[in-house]
């Protein structure tokens, strides 16, 4: 009978798409047949759903199984993005959204007979409002080429991925709310590990992967005990979550749910089933905004990142991660800063901080407050959290770790929103995905051998859980306090971690809050 099915998807997929395109042969998942495009010397598979589409009593649901179809289902176009607001990268094309958007992308190249090659799941940015899996800069092609499958995923946003609510927390069996986007990525992967073998694909062989909020889901994933054995390798670029917890109170399920009912009569509804009946659109309001973020609940995130290092209970598999030199140049318009006004204008941004911070970052001028500004969002967004990763993961002691600080500033067009970027956020994700031609800017030759190292680098790691390999500068793996980085610039450089005293400083406060050293009880 499988046979029969598969000689009529063919049959069907020569009916669709005639001589005119390259048309892979029809691949059966657990749901049904697909059929992708021959592009660039890999096959890419667009929209193919991972879960039953959440919309009405799904709404606020954990992701169910896909509904079955009949025939070969087309996957030809990217499905739309998750319903957000805004774009996840300034001068991104908004993407056509839609509630019903829990699908994901594969590229693959042809693998020979028998083989089963490494797979790289892909965890989008954007803060957890917005974003899309297809995004361009995204598109996995390139590192396909390179011998592995990339997988592309969805998950829901906003308050449609993450409101907690007593009602939802007593619908559920594991007594937990919230966190619907971050199911959405293990349903996404428990997808992998069943059908990604029909595209060639290793599902002992999965590495997650993300930017920004991607990076951070990377560091949930590492935390819950519902993601242990989805996943054998992680990559996270520029996000992460280990402050301590007692600064983010609204991540506690209580003071969550509290949100929620705020939120739910914000828009008038007095009950889960009234929000579940109002259209989608009435859903994204001003109050939604506050909704955005991760809840440590029973059920998908009992421990915070920090504690489940500290615990020993975290999903140990061999690590890369790193930030970017000048993170916030892409984020945070300094032109107004004055050294005058430095300490109070983070103070309304941020409330009250101890003083030992603002000292780190004392200035005399109004450029020297304006560097200042820039270097104290870095730390404070990213610096501190992936050097506490490197460092847990290090002291952890059971798989490696692998450092790097992205140097290189890309040749962004004077008068261009990416104007004054420098190595800012987003800067790597032109390099790492080898997508220069994407973006028709003076590339130099440095760009495109450092384009080249980098893709390699992250398929190297993908394919050995070790970066290093032929014709590559040796990246060490880092081991602690001082240990190793790699600089990637052009040339890439090994060099001595050195936190600086910015760094350093949020060290103190965090253990000052935790009331503990790093890594004590």
């Amino acid at each position: 009978m499988k046979a029969i099915h598969v000689m009529a998807a063919m049959a069907a997929a020569v009916f669709l798409f005639g001589s005119g395109l390259a048309v892979a042969k029809p691949v059966l998942t657990q749901s049904g047949s697909v059929v992708g495009v021959r592009e660039g010397g890999v096959t890419a598979y667009k929209g193919i759903p991972f879960a039953a589409s959440p919309v009405g009593a799904l709404r606020w649901m954990p992701p169910q199984p896909p509904l079955a179809w009949e025939g070969v289902r087309k996957a030809t176009a990217f499905a739309p993005a998750c319903l957000q607001t805004g774009v996840s990268m300034p001068g991104e094309t908004p993407p056509v959204v839609s509630e019903d958007c829990l699908a994901l992308n594969i590229w693959t190249p042809t693998p020979r007979a028998g083989q089963r090659l490494p797979v790289l799941v892909w965890i989008h940015g954007g803060g957890y409002t917005n974003g899309s899996a297809a995004m361009p800069l995204y598109w996995g092609d390139r590192l396909a080429r390179r011998g592995i499958v990339v997988v592309s995923v969805a998950y829901r946003l906003g308050v449609f991925g993450f409101l907690a609510h007593p009602q939802l927390t007593a619908e559920s069996a594991r007594h937990g709310s919230g966190n619907y986007g971050l199911m959405d990525q293990m349903a996404a992967l428990q997808w992998v590990q069943k059908n990604i073998a029909a595209f060639g694909g290793d599902p002992a062989r999965v590495t997650i992967a993300g930017q920004s909020a991607g990076a951070m889901s990377v560091s949930l994933l590492l935390a819950s005990p519902r993601a242990k054995g989805l996943f054998h390798g992680a990559i996270g670029q520029s996000g992460g979550v280990f402050e301590p917890e007692q600064l983010a109170p609204s991540y506690q399920l209580a003071n969550a749910e509290r949100d929620g009912e705020k939120y739910a009569a914000s828009v008038g509804a007095g009950s889960i089933r009234e929000l579940r009946a109002l259209p989608a659109a009435a859903l994204l309001t001003a109050a939604a905004a506050a909704l955005s973020h991760p809840v440590i609940e029973p059920d998908v995130l009992p421990l915070t990142p920090y504690a489940a290092y500290r615990a020993r209970q975290h999903n140990a598999v061999p690590l890369l991660i790193g930030s970017n030199a000048e993170e916030a140049r892409s984020l945070v318009d300094v032109s107004a800063v004055k050294a005058a006004t430095f300490a109070a204008d983070i103070e309304r941004r941020f409330g009250k901080l101890p003083a030992p911070l603002l000292a780190a970052y004392a200035t005399a001028t109004d450029a020297q407050a304006q560097q200042a500004r820039l270097d104290f969002e870095r730390d404070l967004r990213f610096g501190w959290d992936m050097w506490a990763w490197a460092r847990l993961q290090a002291l952890a002691g059971t798989q490696p770790v692998y450092f790097y600080r992205f140097a290189q500033r890309p040749p962004f067009p004077a008068g261009s929103v990416y104007a004054n970027w420098g190595a800012g956020h987003f800067a790597e994700l032109w390099y790492m995905f080898d997508h220069l031609d994407q973006a028709r800017w003076r590339w130099s030759a440095a760009d495109q051998r450092l384009a080249q190292q980098m893709a390699s680098y992250w398929v190297n790691f993908v394919k050995r859980g070790d970066p290093s390999g032929k014709g590559l500068p040796q990246w060490p793996r880092y081991a602690g306090e001082g240990g190793a980085v790699m600089q990637l610039a052009a040339p890439p450089t090994v060099e001595r971690h050195e936190p600086g005293d910015g760094l350093r400083v949020f060290d103190r406060v965090y253990e000052q809050v935790r009331g503990a050293a790093f890594w004590q009880e």
